[in-house]
């Protein structure tokens, strides 16, 4: 039986650490800098550390849900370090594909093993392991540890290293221009003064409806910006496809649009918010109030 680590019990990082606790069979070891959210994790079952460097020598599979880059390189480097040959990370955060290129072959001299398998679906298919989670790195890792990723989510195999990442930021693109016109339409709909949530059910059953606008819709019409996913952690996302971009040599003008609305989100002090806080920036340059918190 392996024993998890998993690194990063946040947002999104609880509630899939709690899933591996509750579906996988195996010990997990949880770490996290915030003490309540290791009492959390308790609380639910699994064992804690306080101590980063006892995942790193005593778990076979380590996973990580980290917020930066900076913390992704360090924590992935202190793993070559202290750990074993053998051992598989997973990189579950969005992370940039050059650093999963730059990391996998330190990874693979160590005779270990460096998996991106970013996830999507927000706080929400977290708690109900449904994420979707894509997934890189060499196919025979894949297959060792899709046990576990199935208890968080629905894994597809993208392909060699750094796969993963290129098709979360295909999806987070895709993702953050719906949300910001998803925002502006409902900023639209207000300015126009016609009813948002007979909008909404006149909409949800069209070309615009699914899962997404089931979800973030009701929260623009109630006001209700608690972070489901913050815009600070989509910006890094859309960051990350520009710069991507640039190296592929391509434009992505409708990315560059959701980047710039982020950003005003950013510069505005609502880096935290959720992305359905995005039609702040409409009701500014419309000069209207949309929805309303009481209902």
């Amino acid at each position: 039986m392996k024993k998890i680590g998993f690194l990063g019990l946040g947002v999104m990082g609880l509630p899939m650490a709690i899933n591996l606790v509750k579906k996988s069979g195996c010990p997990v070891l949880g770490f996290d800098v915030a003490q309540v959210r290791l009492d959390q994790f308790a609380a639910a079952g699994g064992a804690v550390t306080t101590d980063v460097v006892e995942i790193y020598k005593t778990c076979d599979v380590i996973m990580q849900m980290l917020p930066t880059h900076t913390t992704v390189i360090s924590s992935v480097e202190q793993a070559v370090a202290y750990g074993k040959p053998g051992n598989i990370i997973l990189d579950l955060g969005s992370t940039a594909p050059n650093i999963i290129q730059d990391l996998f072959p330190k990874v693979a001299a160590a005779g270990m093993h460096l998996l991106d398998s970013p996830v999507s679906g927000g706080n929400p298919m977290a708690i109900a392991g449904t994420l979707a989670i894509m997934t890189g790195g060499e196919r025979e890792t894949f297959e060792e540890v899709l046990p576990l990723l199935e208890c968080m989510g629905n894994p597809v195999y993208t392909g060699g290293s750094a796969s993963g990442s290129i098709t979360k930021l295909v999806n987070n693109m895709i993702a953050g221009s719906y949300l910001a016109a998803m925002a502006e339409g409902y900023a639209f709909a207000a300015k126009a003064g016609i009813d948002l949530q007979t909008t909404f059910e006149a909409t949800r059953g069209g070309f615009a409806g699914g899962p997404l606008y089931d979800n973030k819709v009701p929260k623009i019409i109630h006001r209700d910006y608690e972070p489901g996913a913050r815009i600070q952690v989509h910006l890094k996302d859309i960051h990350n496809a520009k710069q991507f971009a640039h190296k592929l040599g391509v434009d992505t003008p409708v990315t560059d649009v959701t980047a710039h609305i982020m950003e005003w989100m950013v510069d505005n002090g609502l880096k935290d918010t959720d992305q359905a806080g995005m039609v702040k920036y409409f009701e500014e340059k419309m000069d209207i109030t949309v929805g309303n918190a009481e209902g």
